[in-house]
């Protein structure tokens, strides 16, 4: 016998409803066991959503609002998705120092004043030099990253207890991998402390000073790049000077930036074959933290060494 429309309707309001029932915090396995949600974390960009991954596992979920090599942290607009993801997070990681402003802006747009937020300049401790400007760019810090990842371990913890053994697990063996890097780093100092290299931006320089280099940049010159800013003839003739003069060993560029300035410094370092190793402020495709700054140090020493 067909179906009245009513009984119709009862059966799809009943299935509907058993939707809904399994769309809440927790899901039944095949075991009849409860699974508790994820935890739902928002980074800022996909270095830090790389390690939260790390220390969280299969126990959050994670968003990276800038994920793709071409977006600018500095100019980043907010999109609805990700407006979203901000508004139901319980545990933000942004890097602070305005490089991404755009968080703290959507944070307060989405009414959000219950999530854990970890700015990782603030746990940095790192201020900018006297009569200078702040190196945000903290990533390239490892000791700092150590530190920002014991942060994500004790946020995950206070969000989910339940796994604070597993989170304090995960951040043990990932900072294990950081010291190898501070390694590196150590036995570029030893073998060529004091050698002057230049950058077209700031966002290696933490990783140049932790080698013991000494940047021979002007200053008005890489502020300038950073802030898409036109450089004055005389601070560029400087700077290029440094390779015609053989005053550096190497040039460490920031290959997400490019334009007059910048190439005309690259081939200067080129023609005087002095070598450019090219670094990014975002993880390139299919690499993670450790393997990106393991390239980065090794292609530092690699260009230090010829």
């Amino acid at each position: 016998m067909p179906l009245s429309t009513s009984r119709r309707l009862a059966l799809l309001t009943s299935a509907s409803l058993a939707l809904l029932a399994g769309c809440g915090s927790s899901s039944d396995s095949p075991g009849g066991k409860s699974t508790p949600a994820r935890v739902a974390v928002v980074a800022s960009t996909d270095v830090y959503g790389g390690i939260v991954r790390r220390v969280g596992g299969d126990r959050v979920d994670v968003t990276s609002v800038i994920s793709d090599p071409d977006q600018d942290p500095h100019s980043y607009e907010a999109d609805p998705q990700n407006q979203l993801a901000l508004s139901k997070a319980e545990v933000v990681v942004e890097n602070g120092g305005g490089y991404d402003d755009f968080v703290d802006r959507m944070l307060k747009g989405g009414h959000n004043d219950s999530a854990q937020v970890i700015n990782a300049v603030e746990v940095s401790g790192k201020t900018a030099p006297k009569g200078g400007e702040l190196n945000e760019h903290v990533w390239y810090d490892f000791p700092t990253v150590a530190k920002v990842t014991d942060r994500i371990a004790a946020a995950l913890t206070k969000a989910d207890p339940s796994d604070a053994a597993v989170f304090k697990k995960n951040a043990a063996a990932f900072e294990a991998r950081l010291t190898p890097l501070e390694a590196k780093e150590a036995r570029i100092k030893k073998e060529h402390g004091g050698a002057g290299v230049a950058i077209t931006e700031p966002v290696p320089l933490y990783m140049t000073e932790a080698s013991g280099l000494v940047n021979r940049t002007p200053a008005e010159f890489s502020e300038a790049i950073e802030e898409g800013d036109d450089v004055s003839p005389r601070i560029l003739q400087e700077n290029l000077t440094l390779f015609s003069g053989r005053k550096v060993e190497a040039l460490v560029c920031n290959a997400q930036t490019s334009g007059p300035q910048t190439e005309k410094t690259e081939a200067a370092a080129e023609a005087a074959g002095i070598p450019v190793v090219p670094v990014t402020e975002t993880l390139p495709k299919g690499k993670d933290y450790l393997g990106w700054m393991t390239a980065n140090v090794d292609a530092l020493a690699g260009a230090l060494a010829k």
